[in-house]
């Protein structure tokens, strides 16, 4: 048998003759699993590995049976096609709830920023209800700090220091943030000198940003 698909049509129907859970049934996903790996969608997401975890607990469970969805159906595409239909949306769904969960993380954020708690920042509240619709607030925190047209960010730093930035501060602060036992032995600096100065010059500026924006 020369043509992979067919080949793996019939190592389904092997696989379906067999009882669920039994050694058959095993065997026959395990050469399936085998010849669709190579086939299957890649990339080198954060979530990928998850998704495609996902995606064979997925195939296990509705290839013969519908445990969970409708079960495998030869007659609309090819094992591979339909694995990796799933696998996308998988690989979507994580994508757009990592968004979020940044989103989130910013708006927290900004709330610290007008409390001047700085204790959210180090600790951020990580089981907040998402909103229906998440604005890209952190992509354009990103860019106001990038661009620092009125050099703000860059003109304030922690004195004898001058490479110790807000810019430098609030980016590496950005989810996923970097924590300060980190940026303090990476800068050299103890980790009060680094909230305190995040805390007196940072967090207005962001404060200033989040007000213009109508975020606070």
């Amino acid at each position: 048998m020369n043509d992979p698909e067919e080949q793996l049509r019939q190592l389904v129907k092997e696989a379906c003759s067999h009882p669920p859970r039994s050694s058959g049934r095993q065997q026959s996903l395990t050469k399936i699993i085998r010849l669709t790996s190579g086939k299957l969608w890649r990339e080198s997401s954060l979530y990928y590995q998850d998704a495609l975890q996902q995606t064979w607990i997925y195939f296990c469970q509705n290839v013969c049976e519908n445990t969970t969805a409708e079960p495998y159906n030869p007659d609309r595409g090819s094992v591979s096609t339909w694995l990796n239909s799933y696998l996308k949306r998988r690989l979507q769904d994580f994508y757009i709830d990592g968004q979020k969960q940044q989103a989130r993380r910013v708006t927290n954020l900004f709330r610290s920023s007008r409390s001047g708690d700085i204790s959210e920042l180090v600790d951020p509240v990580e089981n907040l209800a998402a909103a229906p619709d998440v604005p890209p607030i952190l992509e354009e925190v990103k860019t106001w700090v990038e661009a620092d047209r009125t050099g703000e960010l860059r003109r304030l730093c922690i004195e004898g220091h001058p490479t110790v930035t807000a810019q430098m501060l609030i980016l590496r602060r950005l989810p996923p943030e970097t924590s300060w036992k980190a940026l303090s032995a990476e800068i050299g600096l103890p980790v009060s000198t680094l909230s305190s100065f995040y805390q007196r010059k940072c967090l207005p500026c962001l404060r200033k940003f989040g007000e213009s924006e109508g975020y606070l």
